[in-house]
């Protein structure tokens, strides 16, 4: 966001970006404790956005509890107020694969894809037609994938989650590195009261040691509103022994 930053993908919503870079400064003490923020209007000059964006840039980093505002303005968060976990990890239930996910080597896109026939009475949709899909490897340091997944989104979701449905400008196209991270944060914030159903299996290639490969887990993943409204359902594939796959979450 700053003019010797690299320029980041379009796709990334500009207050998330305008909160990591806030998050940057914050964690590496160039905003000391305790010190004073700018101005919403000097933050808005200085990342290129307006101030709504920045308001909820704010907002997102005092619910992480890394700043703190009151009548005399926004200060970076002193050692009372910081969180007892990394931003985006325990505090926040994470998509699709865990606070291990979040910090390791990925690859996400997203597409507009039919969902397979088994899916699409689940994801309110009629055969053949399109609908949001995010696929995400995570990646040892050598490049191997240590975990895939793929979800697809129902037309409730995409109806009921703003930060979602304005991906249908994608439609057609994809949409490399999307950041999806908040995903289920944008669902509590939409007014969505979550439950989740989460089944795990060991495939039966690995059973076999088809390969000689790696045991592997497969986790299929429904994710539901309190009316039992699929919103989004996920296949994940993990190497056992490559990986640890970590998941929290309640409604």
């Amino acid at each position: 966001m700053t003019e010797t930053e690299p320029e980041q993908d379009a796709a990334v919503p500009l207050y998330l970006k305008v909160a990591a870079a806030l998050r940057g400064d914050l964690a590496d003490r160039r905003i000391a404790p305790g010190t004073r923020l700018p101005s919403e209007r000097s933050l808005a000059h200085r990342y290129h956005v307006n101030r709504q964006t920045v308001r909820s840039a704010l907002h997102l980093l005092r619910e992480e509890r890394l700043v703190v505002t009151d009548r005399r303005g926004t200060f970076a968060a002193g050692s009372e107020h910081e969180p007892r976990v990394p931003a985006l990890t325990a505090r926040r239930q994470l998509f699709p694969g865990g606070a291990d996910a979040a910090e390791a080597l990925v690859r996400a896109s997203l597409t507009w894809e039919a969902p397979p026939a088994g899916l699409v009475g689940r994801l309110g949709v009629v055969p053949g037609e399109p609908t949001l899909v995010h696929r995400h490897v995570v990646l040892s340091p050598g490049g191997i994938p240590m975990q895939r997944s793929v979800s697809w989104f129902s037309r409730a979701a995409l109806a009921e989650i703003p930060q979602l449905a304005r991906y249908r400008r994608t439609r057609g196209s994809s949409t490399l590195q999307p950041d999806l991270r908040l995903l289920y944060h944008w669902m509590h914030q939409a007014g969505l009261r979550l439950t989740r159903r989460e089944s795990i299996a060991v495939p039966p290639s690995a059973m076999a040691g088809v390969g000689g490969g790696a045991p592997r887990l497969a986790v299929h993943r429904v994710v539901c509103d309190q009316h039992g409204h699929a919103l989004e359902i996920t296949d994940i594939d993990c190497a056992a022994q490559g990986a640890s796959w970590t998941y929290e979450f309640s409604g």
